[in-house]
């Protein structure tokens, strides 16, 4: 604890203040001091300072670009892998179905939202890591509860039935390559997802399952391999070309919806605030080692990771397109359809390389998606909560897991297709993002709330150039079509 004679003889410097001084990025700030490279203390007012000889250290370890670009890869690690979850099979149902519908015509949407997801991602970090509250916290602070708690309900809805769509599609897949019965993989997929999630620990599963996503790379070396016209490509990609039908408005919103989702925000935020509480953690025990192997198995980064997502996006999309779109094959119903997008580079091994791709990203995604509905739902009823906790210290939050995967599971019996739930539910996350949006762009800019880390111009243009353009789609869905 920093008392007042140290104060006096030695200047201290808070997080924000400190990653300024060294030109770093606030992520990378805070992974010094999770890494023991970076001692921070806990000031008399509860906040983290940073001693002036402590960074003069940091400055000397940071002295050169390379030496900062290393540690600045290392901090974002496991957002790289997590990132590659994010397309999961709501993602890869989605940008199937686009691609094999629309070929090349909505492709730019790859490259005109990625700076928008990388902005509200980075928009959802600051208000968790300033605040050290969850994004319900948060707005329930500053906003009514009854809309907030509505704004929660509608997300742990739309969560649900994503995970429906998951589930559903994972059975499709393990069936398709293994004979399994669709129902019993269905049951299988939801079991194991809640004893690993509320039993075991996502922070240990995760670590072993994440490897499964490296199958989503096969849409990247078949893209390449197929040798599209890159230059009708990259016009396509570069120069919007928006049809106003129906179907054309309605599949924009479900790419924005399965894109930039509803649930990364709120797991985004709270994310950052179990990051806080092991920075404390570390003040106090001193067990950096521990510290640091814990962080490794669960933090998620912006940059790196939706760079990846939007690559795996363009890939997927330009690989439908060409191969399916192109051959007439233009409605995607099964996911044995979607997995003809591999044949060219696997031949009969695209099925398994395609349904490992769905099984290993919902097996990431599911818990995600209950988790952050668990968060936002906690919060918003004063439960204890996070992921660190065992079952008999946080019941209401594992309850919210565990009945989110049950009720997902459930749907599934209503003999839905999958891969149109998977579509649908992208749209619905789609229109439930727009008011979220305003409220996280609104507190992000409030400085009685953030202080000195309001947004920067750049998420300010991003941010809300999202919040236009997806308003403007969805009143002409409205005002023409309903």
């Amino acid at each position: 604890m920093i008392n007042k004679s140290q104060k006096t003889s030695e200047q201290l410097f808070t997080l924000s203040e400190a990653r300024r001084e060294l030109g770093i990025p606030l992520v990378l700030a805070k992974k010094l001091v999770i890494w023991g490279e970076m001692e921070a203390q806990k000031a008399l007012d509860g906040t983290i300072r940073i001693t002036e000889t402590e960074l003069n250290l940091a400055k000397k370890l940071l002295s050169s670009p390379g030496k900062k670009a290393s540690y600045f890869f290392k901090a974002l690690g496991p957002g790289l892998i997590t990132g590659a979850s994010d397309d999961d099979p709501s993602g890869i149902g989605t940008y199937s179905s686009v691609g094999a519908k629309f070929g090349l015509s909505i492709i730019w949407m790859a490259a005109w939202l990625l700076p928008i997801m990388i902005a509200i991602q980075e928009v959802c970090a600051r208000i968790g890591i300033v605040t050290n509250r969850g994004l319900a916290g948060v707005l329930q602070k500053h906003y009514k509860r009854k809309y907030v708690t509505l704004a929660v309900f509608l997300l742990i809805v739309a969560n649900t039935i994503n995970i429906g769509a998951d589930l559903g599609a994972m059975a499709a897949s393990l069936e398709m390559i293994s004979k399994i019965d669709f129902y019993l993989g269905i049951l299988f997929f939801a079991f194991i997802s809640i004893i690993f999630e509320v039993f075991i620990g996502y922070h240990i599963y995760v670590k072993i399952l994440k490897w499964l996503t490296i199958s989503v790379f096969a849409y990247i070396f078949t893209g390449i391999i197929i040798r599209p016209d890159w230059l009708a490509v990259s016009q396509n990609l570069f120069i919007p070309h928006i049809s106003f039908s129906k179907e054309y408005l309605f599949a924009m919103v479900a790419v924005f919806g399965t894109t930039i989702t509803p649930y990364l925000f709120f797991w985004q935020a709270s994310e950052e605030v179990e990051e806080n509480k092991l920075i404390h953690k570390l003040i106090y025990s001193k067990k950096e080692g521990m510290i640091r192997n814990r962080i490794a198995r669960m933090r998620t980064d912006v940059g790196a990771g939706m760079l990846l997502a939007n690559v795996v996006f363009f890939f997927i999309v330009l690989t439908t397109a060409q191969v399916l779109f192109k051959n007439g094959v233009t409605s995607i119903n099964s996911a044995e359809e979607a997995a003809m997008a591999l044949e060219p580079l696997a031949g009969q091994f695209a099925y398994t390389l395609f349904a490992l791709g769905i099984i290993g990203t919902g097996l990431l995604a599911v818990p995600v998606l209950a988790g952050s509905g668990a968060y936002a739902m906690s919060e918003i009823m004063k439960w204890r909560e996070g992921l660190d906790l065992k079952f008999r210290q946080a019941k209401g939050f594992y309850l919210v897991i565990a009945f989110s995967i049950i009720i997902g599971m459930l749907i599934n019996f209503l003999h839905i297709n999958p891969i149109a739930a998977l579509y649908y539910s992208a749209f619905i996350n789609g229109v439930i993002a727009l008011p979220l949006l305003v409220a996280i762009m609104l507190i992000g800019d409030n400085p009685k709330i953030m202080g000195e880390e309001r947004h920067p111009k750049w998420i300010k243009f991003f941010g809300w150039l999202s919040i236009f353009f997806m308003a403007a789609i969805i009143a002409i869905l409205l005002l023409f079509f309903v």
